[in-house]
């Protein structure tokens, strides 16, 4: 298949030294060129050797292999798990030393350190100054340790679950590959790309956090430990607490998450599989008119997976506001118990516990919380893809095979059924010996298993008993056409060598050549997605030709003729089957029975029987009734072929488009819509405008600021309570000194402070701080310390707090703290569940008034990418990294205003910090947002390439491409894992940056407490200073890191608006004065006036000038050759493009009309009948305008009433639980309802065999007796009796009359198409017009006809 072209762009990682990993300096050229640049996909390195795809595969697909073995043995299931965990476990457990370091080491030396430096400013204290340099030294050395080893470590925790992500990936494409056919009617392409687009994805973030479920109970051990030496008995109410608050309650919360988590992916399954049926239907509902119902079927859908979110997102809501609140009830606990029993708090203590009940709460709360829950959704995940890796695989399907055989194939009492254990098989008693180098034709009525009979051949179809030996390889061509994004020469090559001469010689077989002249670009041309540019016979033919070109000894095909007109089927069954093909075995399964004569031998079969087979003759002389069976089309006798002067000479030099091989000229694929540049503020407001309304938002405005005032209150209360104590102690330290002095002349306690001065200090010390408590305080008199002891004693019962009152101010803060910051966190949650709701809605309806041409130009895996992975992300995970952001950066504004309390002049540092913080953020943010686009659009090709595979899954695997197709997987997968692995690696890089900004900021701080001590710091407020502070460090730069990932996040946002800004066709509803009666129209007559199609204003126009009328109640015909613009006939009517002209109906300009009334009055079968997974009823009415008798009726009308059981029998996903044919009748059974006066055939009987051809044919004669009719036609069978015909060419009408009529000019198109039916055939077809026409035209009426419409309209 096509691959996006390779850049060869080196990681420089491989070649950068250890300091420059270290500190990440390798991405350093890469932010310098993304600072001014856009960059481009070529700017992204290629991926990392370990990050291979193929390799990871190969590792995980050998111990899956091994496992499945052992549980064989064992006679157990195997385990999916066992096998992830050979191959990655060795890579996880290396991180987790460095975590457990980080984590049991580090991060408990650091509080400890803290207290010895806090304990230096107490009044109590003996330390020198050098010891405290030495103790801050210390404490940023642990920091800026623990910052290295956490980015380091993290970053490998997300290389292996990226690693992870890629292996099952890659397995499960293998596994996709070997699906048997049972096992792909079990499972359906939405679910598999679900799987691989999220249930994949939880793998990325499981590792990060996964350790601590096993550090937890070592570090929370060392901790109490150290709380205990601290704080006595106290410790264990705070350490009884957190625990009681985080593990169970946690705990049943993650259980419930997860649980949720289940009934939300069985729903976004549900929805995203509903998505990608409508996308691939979008033209079918348009035409029926179908929006509406879809339109309330996905809301409905959505709203109950919306119920479900909603529940977990107000649990994860509830989750985090926990975070804010529990290290502070905590601390409350232990403060309350340790002054309870009569001691008093000191700032060492105080802080340095609160340091411990952080890391215990990081750890408890939120750590160990995440990596229940990651474990609980990834096991939900590795359940789903075990169930998937174990199902049933088509055990014997053809490895590429070095020995070709002679082409005989022998079946002996074989039968066989698609799904094991039914009651009815599908072949049975099948026995049959077919000789090599001779065609075989395959002939039945609809659903008697002609297209089994080659799957069985093929080893798709198991037989459940009896023997096939098929000697030779095989070589397959679908009944429905399969074509893969690319060009059409790599269609037709399908990986083979480009051999020139037999290319051409396959084209030319084919009738491709004329195609390849109207391209653009010849065989470069892009199919695009399914080969949605091409017309069905193109498509058809090009299927054809990949089966021809590929070398082998037997070639089935599968129905091949009945896309194409007769012309072009005539071409392929003599030239490239008769001719190109003559000396291989050739099993061709068809309806047209004029090619029988020409077969070695007719196998037919009904019902899964051989009911005859012999010659042709033979089988007539056996049954006489055999060909009307079939149908009436041929008489006995040999055909000669009229020769035609064609353009087929065998010499003619193919010329196709630029007749060159190179790449000079080459067509340019639509490219995705994608931003660039910043995401604009207004985006942020539409969103929430989306989600709620302003009271909502003022709720939560309101709730974020008291909570955060509630939060940091509780902190500034402890500080202050603190320094309280504090000046007790000093107080009561002076009042002794004093007495003494007086007394005993002793020297005072402090030697190297003046007393006087001192008492002087604190007093002022005091005013400075509370001024208003005691405006009276009496200022105290320098000389005389007698009088200041007494002024000290005099207050000092008033104004010092009791430890009750203390802590009741303390409990309020924090009751404040918790109830707000639930409140905020679930307003939040509600807004952006409703904004996520409405803006899915919106995009859905959207795009079902979007024109064709945006469906037929963007692949169905690009639209359904926004439905499944941006709508997951605005689902899930922008709401959760934006009230992450919110909470960090309301904590950070209560920390710096602590900061600045204390110090005001901290607010120059601060300024400096924030200046580099908001650099270094526009300098990642830049490179970010890009890779993060390249992520998601590098993700695109992955899942068309699965879906695309799913479809063609038969014509792989019998043309042995599963390598191939595997390999171009795996260069889909490493060129996303090259986009994604920087994505992860600037976003660390960034995160460490910020850190070394915080760590220089700690250190300042630090230092500036110990450089400015003049004996007066009070050791609470350094307390409060450094323990806030160092809270920011880790903090911020995670906030930082969540608000970039927001930012990357509404990039999802921005992906789902610009669908909401897509063209409308337009207008759907008439305007009230030009709104046609009721019974519009009641003729049906149809007037073309001069008019012009175009798909694309660029293009040329595919109709020109159409100038001609369809009288009342007329039967048309319409053909031509394939691409000669029969089908925009039908886009014209149905206005599915832009006209110029007009087209009148009942003397109405349909472009007055809005699109819905006129949509709805036209009937239409169309070319590929679309059935939907819903009820029988649903599929036929999806308004419910009809009773049960009249579906009941319709269903009798097209003889299927027998074949289904009750209205509410469900149709399979695209209809396969019904035969081609059977789904043809259920569109013709829509179009009975209905009961139209306009009824469009689009080649609707092209895929049935003769049998349902006459009924279809019988029913609308009667049907639709008094109706306009316009048929297209390939079978000229179909339309001889018509009223007229109307022949086009390249987008012309060339002719427009009656068929007996047009066959009287001998050189007319109409009378040449009908020469190549045979000699007879056209006698026999002249004879069918003629008397048509006198039917119709008495012989009085005919002269004057004759001066009217003899000339017949030519255009040339």
């Amino acid at each position: 298949m096509d691959s996006s072209k390779k850049y060869d762009n080196p990681n420089p990682k491989l070649s950068a030294n250890f300091f420059s990993k270290l500190i990440f300096w390798w991405l350093k050229p890469l932010f310098w060129y993304g600072k001014n640049h856009d960059l481009e996909i070529k700017d992204v390195y290629n991926v990392m050797p370990n990050d291979v795809s193929q390799n990871l595969g190969d590792k995980l697909e050998k111990n899956w292999i091994k496992e499945v073995k052992l549980a064989e043995e064992a006679n157990k299931n195997p385990k999916f798990f066992n096998a992830l965990r050979k191959t990655f476990m060795w890579s996880f457990a290396y991180y987790g030393g460095w975590q457990f370091f980080l984590a049991v080491v580090l991060r408990v030396l650091q509080p400890y350190v803290l207290g010895l430096l806090i304990w230096y400013f107490d009044p109590r204290a003996t330390s020198t100054t050098t010891e405290a340099y030495i103790y801050a030294s210390t404490v940023i050395l642990l920091i800026l340790l623990s910052a290295l080893v956490a980015h380091h470590s993290n970053l490998g925790l997300m290389e292996v679950g990226m690693r992870m992500r890629i292996a099952c990936s890659s397995l499960m494409y293998r596994k996709i590959l070997r699906l048997s056919k049972s096992s792909q009617n079990v499972t359906t392409p939405g679910q598999i790309i679900n799987l691989m687009s999220n249930d994949v994805a939880r793998f990325e973030q499981l590792f990060i956090t996964l350790h601590y479920i096993w550090i937890l109970p070592i570090q929370g051990a060392l901790i109490t430990f150290m709380i205990w030496e601290s704080v006595g008995i106290a410790s264990l109410a705070g350490v009884f607490l957190i625990s009681i608050q985080t593990i169970p309650l946690q705990g049943y919360i993650g259980k419930l998450v997860s649980k949720l988590r289940l009934k939300i992916a069985v729903r976004t399954d549900e929805r995203v599989r509903l998505m990608s049926e409508i996308i691939s239907g979008i033209q079918v509902i348009k035409m029926y008119t179908w929006e509406k119902p879809f339109e309330t079927l996905v809301s409905f859908v959505r709203s109950q997976e919306i119920d479900v979110l909603t529940l977990a997102s107000y649990l994860r809501g509830f989750t985090l506001a926990t975070f804010v609140f529990t290290e502070r009830t905590t601390l409350y606990f232990t403060v309350m118990a340790y002054v309870l029993l009569g001691n008093s708090i000191s700032a060492d203590k105080v802080f340095s516990i609160a340091q411990y009940f952080n890391i215990l709460q990081l750890t408890m709360a939120i750590l160990y919380p995440m990596a229940v829950s990651a474990v609980a959704e990834a096991h939900v995940s590795i359940k789903r893809l075990e169930k998937f890796l174990l199902l049933k695989e088509n055990s014997n399907i053809i490895l590429p095979q070095q020995n070709s055989g002679n082409g005989s194939i022998i079946m002996k009492n074989i039968t066989a059924s698609w799904t094991e254990n039914t009651i009815a098989n599908t072949l049975h008693n099948i026995n049959i010996q077919i000789e090599p180098g001779k065609l075989y034709a395959i002939v039945g009525l609809v659903g008697a298993g002609k297209s089994s009979f080659l799957q069985l051949i093929l080893k798709e179809l198991q037989q459940s008993h009896g023997e096939i030996k098929v000697n030779g390889t095989i070589s397959y061509a679908s009944q429905e056409a399969w074509l893969f994004s690319g060009t059409v020469r790599n269609n037709v090559l399908f990986g083979q060598t480009y051999d020139k001469e037999k290319y051409n010689a396959v084209v030319r077989a084919c009738a491709l050549i004329k195609d390849y002249q109207q391209f653009n670009y010849g065989d470069k041309t892009l199919v695009g997605d399914r080969g949605a540019s091409l017309s069905g016979g193109q498509r058809a033919r090009i299927n054809l030709a990949r089966a021809v070109y590929r070398k082998a000894d037997i070639y089935l095909l599968d129905d091949p003729l009945s896309a194409v007109d007769t012309h072009v089927g005539k071409h392929l069954f003599n030239e490239c089957i008769k001719h190109y093909l003559q000396d291989k075995t050739r099993i061709l399964v068809t309806h047209q029975v004029q090619y029988l004569k020409d077969c070695d031998y007719i196998i037919l079969l009904n019902n899964g029987k051989i009911e005859c087979e012999g010659t042709f003759a033979e089988i007539q002389s056996k049954r006489t009734d055999f060909l009307h069976m079939l149908s009436t089309e041929e008489n006995k006798g040999d055909s000669e072929v009229m020769e035609i002067n064609d353009n087929t000479n065998a010499d003619i030099s193919i010329n196709y488009g630029n007749g060159k091989d190179d790449e000079e000229a080459e067509p340019k694929e639509t490219e995705e819509l994608m931003a660039k540049g910043n995401i604009s503020k207004s985006l942020y407001w539409k969103y929430f405008r989306a989600g709620g309304s302003l009271l909502m938002i003022m709720i939560f405005v309101c709730s974020l600021i008291f909570g955060q005032i509630g939060s940091s209150g509780c902190d500034y209360w402890l500080a202050y309570w603190t320094k309280q104590e504090e000046m007790r102690i000093k107080r009561n330290s002076i009042n002794h000194t004093l007495t003494i002095f007086e007394q005993n002349h002793t020297i005072p306690f402090f030697p190297d402070r003046d007393a006087n001065k001192l008492t002087n200090e604190t007093t002022s010390y005091e005013m400075d701080d509370f001024n208003n408590t005691i405006s009276n305080l009496l200022l105290v008199d320098n000389s005389s310390s007698d009088n200041a002891t007494w002024t000290i004693n005099a207050r000092s019962n008033s104004y010092y707090l009791s430890h009750e009152t203390a802590l009741w101010i303390y409990g309020g803060f924090i009751i404040a703290s918790i109830i707000l910051t639930t409140i905020r966190n679930i307003a939040f949650y509600k807004i952006c569940m409703n904004a996520s709701k409405n803006l899915h809605n919106l995009m859905f309806s959207t795009l079902l008034k979007a024109p064709m041409l945006f469906f037929d130009t963007h692949p169905s895996g690009r639209i359904l990418n926004r439905f499944s992975k941006d709508v997951g992300s605005v689902d899930e995970v922008l709401p959760r990294t934006m009230i992450e952001s919110i909470q960090i950066f309301a904590v950070m504004v209560g920390i710096l205003t602590q900061v600045l309390i204390i110090n005001w002049w901290t607010v120059f540092p601060m300024l400096i910090m924030g200046f580099l913080y908001w650099q270094i953020r526009n300098i990642y943010l830049k490179t970010a947002q890009n890779m993060k686009r390249f992520e998601g659009i590098t993700k695109s090709p992955v899942f068309s390439h699965v879906s695309s595979s799913l479809l063609g899954l038969t014509t792989i695997r019998s043309a042995c491409a599963q390598n191939m197709v595997r390999k171009e997987f795996d260069v889909h997968q490493d060129l996303h894992t090259s986009a994604y692995y920087l994505t992860i690696a600037i976003s660390t890089a960034f995160g460490f940056a910020l850190d070394i900004v915080s760590i220089c900021f700690i250190a300042f701080i630090t230092y500036s407490f110990i450089v400015l001590d003049d004996g007066n710091t009070f050791a609470g407020n350094v307390g409060l200073a450094l323990s806030q502070v160092l809270i920011l460090c880790g903090m911020l730069q995670h906030g930082m890191r969540q608000t970039a990932e927001t930012i990357a996040q509404m990039t999802s946002v921005e992906r789902i608006l610009q669908f909401t800004q897509l063209d409308k066709e337009g207008p759907f509803e008439s305007e009230p004065n030009k709104k046609p009666s009721a019974h519009w129209p009641s003729k049906g007559e149809i007037n073309f006036d001069h008019l012009y199609l175009r798909y694309e204003d660029s293009t040329p126009p595919v109709l020109k000038d159409l100038c001609f009328t369809i009288k009342s109640g007329e039967k048309v015909g319409i053909v031509g050759r394939t691409g000669a613009g029969k089908t925009s006939l039908i886009s014209a009517l149905f206005r599915l493009a832009k006209l110029e002209g007009a087209i009148y109906i009942d003397k109405l300009d349909t472009k007055q009309i809005g699109l819905h009334e006129l949509r709805r009055k036209i009937s239409i079968i169309p070319q590929e009948p679309v059935l939907f997974s819903a009820t029988l009823r649903d599929n036929l009415d999806p308004f419910h305008d009809f009773d049960d008798i009249a579906l009941w009726a319709a269903l009798e009308d097209v003889e299927l009433k027998s074949n289904v059981s009750s209205l509410d029998y469900n149709v399979e996903q695209g209809g396969v639980n019904f035969s081609v044919g059977q789904r043809q009748l259920l569109c013709l059974a829509r179009a009975i309802l209905r009961n139209n006066r306009i009824l469009l055939l689009d080649e609707a009987t092209a895929n049935v065999d003769p049998t349902t051809d006459a009924l279809i044919q019988k029913t609308i004669r009667q049907k639709f007796k008094n109706c306009t009719v316009l048929t297209i036609a390939h079978r000229l069978n179909t339309i001889m009796d018509s009223d007229k015909v109307l022949v086009m060419d390249y987008g012309k009408a060339v002719e427009f009359d009656h068929p007996y009529v047009l066959l009287k000019n001998e050189q007319g198109h109409f009378t040449n198409m009908v020469k190549e039916t045979g000699k007879v055939m056209f006698e026999q077809l002249k004879k069918v017009a003629e008397k048509a026409y006198n039917e119709v035209y008495s012989n009085t009426e005919l002269e004057s006809l004759q001066v009217l419409n003899g000339e017949t309209v030519k255009d040339n």
